[in-house]
């Protein structure tokens, strides 16, 4: 089938916490969930988009916000309709890795526009078990922090999370992001890093989510603590992901 006509249903709303009985990647999806969520949730439970090369288009899942996701030999476009598929194929898009090119995502956000750095795309599951208290708490006072501030820009209802000991700074933000899945980002205080508290924090931020939902999180793959501390957490790498927003 030509990749022009590989597209998934279009949804009006998205929302987080995929089940483990997620439909298989190129599924329809559920009601109320983005067909990329479906895709990455596929792939999360081992059944990744065919290997073919080829690319589909869903719709952003957020207005303004676009992405390139790729998978082994397949790549996904979040962008809106005036983004055609004939220019897509124009500017080189494949599932081997044009759809990352980076004049393909400049030409894509325009001048003007603002690139996300090119991240891995890592998936999790959450721990947390009724009747056990979490290790991590609410912390309002680190919504000013760098991290939570950009989780603010790009993602939904984030929370802002920490120690209980408020001499502590280390923070994971719980957000819906990703084609409206939950989504982990976090970091640690510098003087403490270096010694394995990146992946218990990561860790301990699972544990705020229910046993069992996936959790994604968007690493640049330059960042190896980070990454190290991710795959210590149970996280597993499903593609690379860059988001775009274009100017106006």
């Amino acid at each position: 089938m030509d990749h022009r006509a590989r597209r998934l249903s279009p949804v009006v709303d998205t929302v987080g916490g995929v089940s483990l009985d997620s439909p298989s990647a190129g599924a329809r999806p559920s009601a109320g969930e983005h067909p990329l969520a479906a895709v990455i949730a596929g792939a999360a439970a081992g059944r990744f988009p065919d290997p073919d090369g080829n690319w589909h288009r869903v719709p952003p899942w957020r207005p303004g916000l676009e992405a390139v996701v790729s998978f082994t030999a397949h790549a996904v476009f979040a962008v809106a309709p005036d983004i055609t598929d004939d220019r897509l194929a124009a500017l080189g898009a494949d599932g081997f890795g044009g759809a990352h090119d980076p004049r393909l995502i400049t030409a894509l956000a325009g001048p003007d526009g603002w690139m996300d750095v090119l991240d891995m795309l890592m998936a999790g599951r959450g721990t947390g078990r009724a009747g056990v208290p979490p290790r991590l708490v609410d912390r309002p006072d680190l919504a000013a922090h760098p991290r939570a501030r950009f989780a603010a820009r790009i993602r939904d209802d984030p929370r802002v999370l920490g120690y209980p000991d408020p001499r502590r700074s280390a923070v994971a933000i719980i957000s819906r992001g990703i084609a409206g899945l939950t989504e982990l980002s976090f970091e640690m205080e510098p003087r403490r890093r270096g010694h394995g508290g990146g992946a218990a924090l990561a860790a301990d931020a699972l544990g705020v989510v229910p046993a069992g939902q996936l959790v994604v999180a968007a690493v640049a793959p330059g960042n190896a603590a980070s990454v190290r501390a991710l795959l210590s957490a149970g996280f597993v790498p499903l593609g690379s992901l860059q988001l775009f927003r274009r100017a106006g």
